[in-house]
C-alpha cells in the first residue's frame, strides 16, 4: 500500500544540499514532513527550501522550528582567543547582559539582563548542554558568585540551562516574529515552537498567526522542566507536541527521559494531538551507514509507544548517509507495525478522550468496526483534517484514506499516525462522491475487490457540516451508487 508505514517520518532539510533529486529521493525512502530549522538558515535559504519542496510535490508538509527564547553565554573576549579554559573550584562572577558585553576568565556575561534576580543560590547552571557546569554560591544586587563543578573550554554564544528554575525570557523573540510571519507569507503548514514553558508561549505565537490571519499549526516543543511542569496546559493550547530530547536530557538526569517520554506519549493520544519524538534517533548515521543496535531499539520504542512521528536531524540536514537514515527509519517502522500482539486499536481504553464530541464518537465507532469487520480501509472526507486527527487518535490497524477539500487540510494529516491524505479533484456536495476519488487512489496502488468492504465517515449535510455516519459498505455498491449519482446529474 502507499508509503506502507502508519508511523511519519519528519527529516531536518539544509538549504545547502537541498535539490529537487535530494527531495525526491527522501520522499521515496519515506519522508513525510520536512523540518527547517530557523537556528541554522536564513530567511532566504528557507524560501529556496520550500519552494523546492513544493516543485517537487506541492503535498509535502513543511514544518519551521523557532529558535526560541534561550539563554547564552555572550562573546568571548578578544584576547582570550576562541574559548576561555576553566578548571573545576574557579570562582566567576556571572552578570546579565543585552548582549554587547565580552565574557572574561573573571566575569561571564550571558544574554538575559534579568540573570542575577532570577536565579537563586544553590542553583546549578549547565553550559554547552551540560559540558560545562557551575553551581551560584552566592549571590547581590549585581552579580551572582559561581564555582564551577565540571570544568572546560567556554565558548562564544554557547547554551545556558538552569534545571528548575524559572527565567524571565520573552514569549517569542523578534527573530522568532520574523520567520513567523515569514512562515505565513511562505505556505508552512506547522511551526514548531521552542522551549515552551507555558500555555501563554503559545498564545504569544498564536496571536501573532490570527493577525496576519493564518491557520498553520503550532507544535511545542517540550525542552525543559517547567515545560513539563505546565504539560497540561500546553497540549491543550497546542496543534501537536514535540518530545525535543536535546535539552531535555539536558535538564533531566538521562534515566529519567524514557519514562517521560512515554509520559507525554500517553497525555497526547488521550487529547487527540500528534506527538513526534526527536533528537539523535539514528545519530550514528550522520557517520556511517548504518545505526547502532541501542539507535534502532530507540526508534523502535518509539514506535511501540504508537507516536505519530519519528524525527531526524543532523542524520538528513548535515549527515553524510541522509537516504539511507530515512530508508532504515522507515524499515523499522514497518517491521514494528507488524507486530500485531502490541499494536492493538485503543478504543476501548480509557486514554483516548472523546469529551461528548460527536466526531470523536464517530472516530471510535468507525475505528470498532475495523477491528470487528474484516474492513480493507477506513475512508473519510475533511474541510479541516479533525476527522484524520481523530482516527488516527484511535490507532487502528487499518490504514486511514482521508480525503480533503483543501491542500492544507491534506498536508497537517501527513503527520498524523495511519492516515494517506488525498486532495479532491472536485468538490461536490453529494456524500457519496468523495468515496470514489478514495477508490481510484487505492486502485493505483492495490486492486479492490468488488466484496472488499470499506468503514465510511462522513457528513450529510455538505462539506461544512462535519461527521455525521458511519456506514460500511462494500466495493461494488460504492461505485454503483457513484453510476446512478452520475447518472441523475447527467439527466
Amino acid at each position: 500500500m502507499y508509503r506502507m508505514k502508519k508511523t511519519k517520518i519528519v527529516a531536518t532539510m539544509s538549504d545547502f544540499r537541498c535539490t529537487e533529486e535530494f527531495v525526491k529521493q527522501l520522499f521515496d525512502a519515506g519522508m513525510d514532513v520536512v523540518r527547517v530549522n530557523s537556528a541554522h538558515v536564513s530567511e532566504d535559504g528557507a524560501t529556496h527550501i520550500v519552494e523546492t519542496v513544493h516543485r517537487v510535490n506541492p503535498a509535502i508538509p513543511i514544518m519551521i522550528d523557532t529558535k526560541g527564547p534561550e539563554i547564552r553565554v555572550t562573546t568571548i573576549a578578544d584576547e582570550y582567543g576562541n574559548s576561555i579554559n576553566f578548571r573545576p573550584g574557579d570562582r566567576v562572577a556571572v552578570r546579565g547582559s543585552d548582549g554587547s558585553d565580552f565574557t572574561t576568565r573573571k566575569v561571564v556575561y550571558m544574554n538575559v539582563p534579568s540573570i542575577v534576580s532570577d536565579i537563586p543560590v544553590g542553583a546549578r547552571m549547565l553550559i554547552a548542554d551540560g559540558e560545562l557546569e557551575i553551581r551560584v554560591v552566592g549571590k547581590n544586587d549585581t552579580e551572582l558568585d559561581c564555582e564551577f563543578v565540571v570544568g572546560g573550554a567556554m565558548r562564544s554564544r554557547k547554551s545556558v540551562n538552569v534545571p528548575g528554575v524559572s527565567i524571565d525570557l520573552p514569549s517569542v523573540t523578534e527573530k522568532d516574529r520574523r520567520f513567523i510571519e515569514w512562515a505565513v507569507k511562505n505556505d508552512v503548514d506547522f511551526i514548531a515552537h521552542s522551549f515552551v514553558r507555558s500555555a501563554r508561549d503559545i498564545r504569544a505565537v498564536q496571536d501573532i498567526l490570527d493577525a496576519h490571519g493564518s491557520n498553520i499549526k503550532i507544535i511545542s516543543k517540550i525542552e525543559n522542566q517547567e515545560g513539563l511542569d505546565n504539560i497540561d496546559e500546553i497540549i491543550e493550547a497546542s496543534y501537536g507536541i514535540m518530545v525535543a530530547r536535546g535539552d531535555l536530557g539536558v535538564e533531566l538526569p538521562a534515566e529519567v527521559i524514557p519514562n517521560t517520554q512515554r509520559r507525554i506519549v500517553e497525555k497526547c493520544i488521550c487529547a487527540k494531538r500528534p506527538v513526534i519524538i526527536a533528537t539523535q534517533m539514528l545519530y550514528s548515521m550522520v557517520k556511517s551507514p548504518r545505526p547502532t543496535r541501542a539507535e534502532v531499539s530507540d526508534v523502535a520504542s518509539a514506535i511501540y509507544e504508537r507516536v505519530d512521528a519519528v524525527m531526524l536531524s543532523d542524520e538528513t540536514a548535515m549527515g553524510d548517509f541522509p537516504v539511507q537514515s530515512v530508508e532504515t527509519m522507515a524499515r523499522i517502522a514497518r517491521e514494528i507495525e507488524r507486530d500485531e500482539t502490541h499494536f492493538k486499536p485503543m478504543i476501548d481504553m480509557d486514554m483516548v478522550s472523546v469529551n461528548h464530541e460527536i466526531t470523536a464518537q464517530l472516530a471510535r465507532s468507525a475505528v470498532r468496526a475495523s477491528t470487528n469487520l474484516p474492513i480493507k480501509y477506513v475512508v473519510l472526507d475533511t474541510k479541516t483534517g479533525r476527522t484524520g486527527r481523530y482516527l488516527a487518535a484511535f490507532r487502528g490497524r487499518k490504514t486511514v484514506m482521508a480525503v480533503c477539500y483543501q491542500l492544507h487540510a491534506q498536508r497537517i494529516l501527513a503527520l498524523s499516525y495511519g492516515v494517506v491524505p488525498i486532495l479532491r479533484n472536485q468538490e461536490l456536495s453529494d456524500r457519496y462522491h468523495f468515496l470514489v476519488d478514495a477508490l481510484e487512489f487505492l486502485d493505483q496502488y492495490r486492486k479492490l475487490d468488488d466484496g472488499d468492504l470499506m468503514a465510511i465517515v462522513g457528513g450529510s449535510f455538505g462539506p461544512d457540516g462535519g461527521a455525521s455516519y458511519v456506514e460500511i459498505a462494500n466495493v461494488q455498491n460504492i461505485r454503483k451508487r457513484n453510476e446512478e449519482i452520475v447518472a441523475q446529474h447527467n439527466c
